[in-house]
């Protein structure tokens, strides 16, 4: 049975330089090298950040994302990525405000963010599906014929979007669109660590009982060694779908996501609307739903990788 925890929906640091609210994350400067990244329990659906937040998530989203931080790194030796520490920072923070960062943090570096998502998708689901029952086609590019609802592509597809301003949607786009954002050089090399990084997670997740049907990458350039370098949240339930495994071809997936949520705005007309509360039942739900995926992907629990820091 869940103990009752208070949900964080807010983040205010008295004495540090906020630079940016995300809809789950503030950010703050803590030097010209180094920034904060605290994450809060807010939930957003359908772009649209709800009243209610759900106890724990904040927590859930950092720690997994710190896990798949090092699996990933041992995987990919080419690979870097920003954070620099999982801790608090000892300076500028009171002693409360210490405490309640404390598992729900990253120090990280502070970078050029590349404007676009590296969407990696290895089913046919949600948007995707939408298409290529229309053209055969994702992201406008033709796929196999034959596939149905929740099929594996024959290989995983590289689908970028655009990044949107907090309140506005992403946009998809091409692969060439991508490259003339950013310039063709590095959207090369986003697109091919994406893939590498997909297909690791894909198949750790596997072996855990876990299908990633997709997931966004995001990543930053360090302009002094023109290095591209893996950024922000990686591999959690809000940047990811994670199925249970196996996979039934034709029909919609459970998921350990927002599942619980969208279905819940959905059937009260309440997609998209702004100034909703969730009733406990889907907070709850929806709470379990995170901290089992972490549970399965990680093998330990969430109060045991807290109590650890």
């Amino acid at each position: 049975m869940s103990t009752q925890v208070h949900a964080v929906t807010s983040i205010d640091l008295q004495n540090l330089e906020k630079i940016a609210t995300g809809k789950v994350r503030e950010l703050y400067k803590l030097d010209d090298a180094t920034l904060l990244m605290a994450v809060t329990d807010r939930i957003s659906a359908y772009d649209v950040v709800l009243e209610t937040g759900i106890p724990e998530k904040g927590a859930v989203l950092c720690q997994i994302s710190a896990h798949w931080f090092e699996v990933l790194a041992k995987a990919v030796p080419e690979l870097k990525h920003h954070v620099l520490s999982l801790q608090p920072p000892s300076q500028g923070v009171s002693t409360i405000e210490f405490e309640a960062l404390k598992g729900r943090c990253l120090q990280i570096r502070k970078l050029k963010v590349f404007p676009i998502e590296a969407i990696v998708r290895g089913y046919l689901t949600g948007s995707a599906w939408k298409e290529y029952q229309t053209s055969g086609t994702v992201h406008g590019e033709k796929q196999a014929e034959g596939l149905r609802l929740s099929s594996a592509f024959p290989e995983p597809i590289f689908t970028p979007s655009t990044k949107a301003e907090q309140g506005d949607s992403d946009e998809n786009i091409s692969r060439e669109r991508a490259a003339e954002i950013i310039g063709a050089k590095y959207a090369e090399k986003i697109e091919t660590l994406a893939l590498k990084l997909y297909t690791v997670a894909r198949d750790y997740a596997a072996e855990r009982g876990i299908i990633l049907a997709d997931t966004k990458f995001e990543f930053g350039l360090d302009e002094a060694t023109d290095e591209v370098i893996l950024v922000d949240e990686v591999l959690t339930p809000d940047s990811s779908r994670f199925w249970p495994a196996p996979v039934k071809v034709g029909v919609d997936q459970p998921s350990f996501d927002k599942q619980f949520v969208r279905d819940y705005l959905t059937e009260n007309g309440l997609k998209g609307k702004t100034g909703v509360e969730l009733p406990a039942t889907v907070v709850e739900e929806t709470r379990a739903k995170y901290k089992e995926v972490f549970e399965k992907l990680t093998g330990k629990s969430l109060e045991d990788t807290l109590a650890a820091l």
